[in-house]
């Protein structure tokens, strides 16, 4: 069995948000190498198991999975019809998740938002 993370992201200090926003952000399951970045060879292996969980301020919330898409590029996908992810990271392949670094995200309409990692748990 491969181990994951559960990695908390909230949203980090922007226009509109000056404080950020504790209940807009995304609860990612994924395995991680020793040194933060995302295992592509673990998540080969255990695909079905990595998640997303999308949660906004209005309280809305969507489940997805998370995919290697083109390029390398993380897609996350809540609706698995598409060949495509609804969202995905910028440069995800390329970061580190620690506690209090920031990762962005590009979501519908080309809007990319940043957010902050809040803590990281084995799972």
């Amino acid at each position: 069995m491969i181990a994951l993370t559960h990695i908390r992201l909230e949203l980090a200090r922007e226009t509109g948000h000056p404080e950020g926003d504790h209940a807009t952000g995304y609860d990612l399951y994924l395995p991680l190498t020793a040194d933060g970045h995302i295992d592509a060879g673990a998540w080969q292996a255990a695909k079905a198991d990595c998640l997303v969980r999308k949660f906004t301020s209005d309280g809305q919330s969507a489940v997805g999975i998370v995919r290697h898409g083109p390029g390398g590029r993380w897609d996350f996908d809540y609706d698995d019809g598409t060949s495509f992810g609804d969202e995905w990271g910028h440069r995800l392949d390329a970061e580190r998740f620690v506690q209090g670094e920031y990762v962005s995200i590009r979501g519908p309409g080309d809007a990319t938002h940043t957010y902050k990692v809040i803590n990281l748990v084995p799972v």
